[in-house]
C-alpha cells in the first residue's frame, strides 16, 4: 500500500520530545528516559497509537514504547499524545529489524504485534513480523518471562505464524483463538486497535495468539 506523503510529518516528528531521536544511545539504559524501573512494554507497527495510548491511561505503571515505520502514519499518534501528555509514552521511528541494536538483553518485558502487513508474496515471507528471523531478534531483547502478543484479521498470515512458533527451538504457543471477541478468556480486557474495531464492526473474525518461551 502507498502512503500518503504528509508535509511537515519529518519535522514534527524530529521535533517531538515523545519521539527518541538516537535511540541506539539507550540501549540498556531506557528505563532513564521515562526516569523509573517500571516495566517497558512495546508496540511494533503502533499505526495511530490509539492501541498504546489506551493501554498507557489504564496501566501508569508500565512504560510503553510506540515503534512505527512512517512519519507520515506517526504523525497522528504524536499529535494525540501531545494532547494526552502521558508521562508513560515514548515513540521510535525506525525499521523493526534494528530492535536487537536498540535494546539490551531482557530490556523489553511484553512486545505486542496489532495487525501487522501480511506481506502476503512467499518470496516477501521473512518480512513478516511473525517471520523465523523477527522471532529471533524478538528473543534477543525479552525478559526471560516475557512474552509475545498477536493479533490479525488475516487467517493465512495467523496460520503462518503459528507455523512459526511451531517450528521454534525457543518460542512455544501459550494461547491461541481465530474469534477473539468470541473467547471469554482471552478477550477480557482486550483493548481494540482502529483496525480491528474496522474489521470485526465488518464481521471479520480476529485471531489472537500469545506465545512465551
Amino acid at each position: 500500500m502507498r502512503l500518503r506523503n504528509i508535509p511537515g510529518a519529518d519535522e514534527v516528528i524530529s521535533n517531538s520530545p515523545v519521539c527518541i531521536q538516537n535511540p541506539v544511545e539507550y540501549k540498556g539504559n531506557w528505563n532513564a528516559v521515562f526516569g523509573n524501573a517500571n516495566p517497558i512494554h512495546i508496540e511494533i507497527g503502533m499505526g495511530k497509537g490509539r492501541f498504546l495510548t489506551d493501554l498507557a491511561a489504564f496501566n501508569p505503571n508500565i512504560n510503553y514504547i510506540g515503534i512505527e515505520r512512517y512519519t507520515s502514519v506517526l504523525l497522528r499518534a504524536v499529535q494525540k499524545i501531545d494532547e494526552l501528555q502521558f508521562p508513560n509514552v515514548r515513540f521510535l521511528c525506525i525499521d523493526a529489524a534494528t530492535l536487537p541494536e536498540i535494546f539490551a538483553a531482557g530490556e523489553v518485558d511484553r512486545i505486542y504485534l496489532n495487525f501487522s502487513d501480511p506481506w502476503p508474496k512467499d518470496r516477501h515471507a521473512r518480512r513478516r513480523l511473525t517471520s523465523s528471523e523477527f522471532l529471533n531478534r524478538y528473543d534477543q531483547i525479552l525478559a526471560p518471562e516475557g512474552r509475545i502478543e498477536f493479533k490479525t484479521d488475516n487467517v493465512d498470515l495467523f496460520n503462518f505464524s503459528l507455523k512459526e512458533i511451531e517450528n521454534s527451538s525457543v518460542w512455544r504457543l501459550q494461547v491461541k483463538t481465530y474469534n477473539l471477541h468470541e473467547d471469554p478468556m482471552l478477550n477480557f480486557g482486550n483493548i481494540m486497535t482502529e483496525y480491528e474495531e474496522k474489521f470485526s464492526s465488518k464481521g471479520n473474525p480476529i485471531c489472537k495468539l500469545i506465545a512465551t518461551r
